[in-house]
């Protein structure tokens, strides 16, 4: 099986492990017994999927959830099943793999105009003009 992000970029199973566990919430007396909360790991840095550019980009935007090997950790317990933790784990490493397929766009720096110098003037001028009308008058 393999998990399709885009026709480019699709990621085998074999490089996702999942492991189980007990999850909080509601439950009732399953709680107790199901493990339903799905943990997902996947080493970005030795995958081959994802293209260089875009790895770089992924790993700097999620560099909290990567362990210090270059993994990346994601759990998910939304739901009492597994299977639906399961596939809301792949759609939440989809939606950040997606993501980081944007190329951010290059700031570049500006200068603001001498108009907008000059009403900014004109404006703390008008301010400090109505405050100087507040004071009371001095006797001279």
């Amino acid at each position: 099986m393999v998990m399709i992000v885009t026709e480019n970029i699709q990621i085998p199973d074999e490089e996702l492990t999942f492991t189980f566990a007990r999850s909080g919430g509601p439950g009732g007396q399953n709680v107790n017994k199901v493990a339903s909360k799905a943990v997902l790991r996947w080493n970005v840095t030795a995958s081959p999927s994802l293209p260089p550019d875009v790895k770089e980009r992924f790993l700097a935007q999620n560099r909290w959830r990567l362990t210090t090997e270059g993994e990346l950790v994601m759990s998910s317990q939304a739901f009492r099943d597994q299977p639906k933790n399961i596939a809301d784990c792949l759609d939440k490493l989809r939606e950040l793999i997606l993501r980081s397929l944007h190329v951010p766009k290059k700031r570049r720096p500006t200068k603001p105009s001498r108009g907008s110098k000059e009403r900014r003037l004109k404006a703390k001028r008008h301010q400090s003009n109505q405050k100087a009308q507040r004071r009371r008058p001095t006797d001279e």
